[in-house]
């Protein structure tokens, strides 16, 4: 990795694997996208760039990166490694890439406050994980068979999937006359049957069947 190639990273603007930092200030914050990288696709956070993708660098680098490894290493559980490269744009100002892997060990979490937070990354945001996603990233670690048998429940959900494109919990749970915790259990089997697709959104996550997405 060069500074070239650190241009040609920002030169793509934020998204789905890529963060862009001015400085690591309220480190309790920039970590949350760490842990939506490690939980998602993995990714890159530059500390020293602009929001527009200019690489403008951060005077004293260096502890801008110690001031993230701290709170990397404090505050993400399980612990989670990333990788961090430095680049000196002039004597005083650098750019520093940590490079996220999409992770083995995930769902990775954040805990201060005596609170639990996991994120996922959607298009260029990081959000807070529903306990749905949080489930369905635990469980789908060690891949395998999924069966579910086809009753009333999966076949009201079925219907109604084929006349909308999207159906949340709270949606089917009133539609199928289901408790929270039966609908949470059944769209969290049919995801991980791959007979579903969960698409993480801000206030309620949206459901889809699996082979209609684009």
């Amino acid at each position: 990795m060069t500074i070239q190639d650190i241009h040609k990273i920002a030169q793509q603007g934020e998204g789905l694997r890529i963060e862009f930092k001015k400085k690591a200030a309220f480190p309790e914050k920039i970590v949350r996208e760490v842990v939506a990288f490690a939980n998602t696709e993995g990714g890159y956070l530059l500390i020293g760039v602009d929001d527009d993708g200019t690489v403008s660098g951060q005077r004293f680098i260096e502890e801008e990166v110690f001031v993230m490894e701290k709170a990397i290493k404090e505050l993400i559980f399980p612990a989670l490694a990333c990788e961090v490269s430095m680049f000196k744009l002039s004597a005083k100002k650098g750019v520093a890439l940590f490079t996220v892997p999409k992770s083995v060990t995930r769902p990775h979490y954040l805990f201060s406050n005596n609170r639990k937070q996991a994120f996922v990354r959607v298009k260029d945001r990081s959000i807070q994980a529903s306990k749905e996603i949080w489930e369905v990233l635990k469980r789908s670690r060690q891949p395998k068979d999924i069966g579910f048998t086809y009753g009333e429940k999966e076949e009201i959900l079925m219907k109604a999937l084929g006349n909308q494109d999207f159906i949340t919990l709270n949606e089917f749970r009133k539609m199928a006359k289901l408790s929270k915790f039966t609908a949470s259990r059944t769209l969290i089997r049919l995801v991980l049957a791959n007979v579903l697709a969960i698409v993480p959104q801000e206030n309620e996550d949206l459901y889809k069947l699996k082979d209609s997405l684009t």
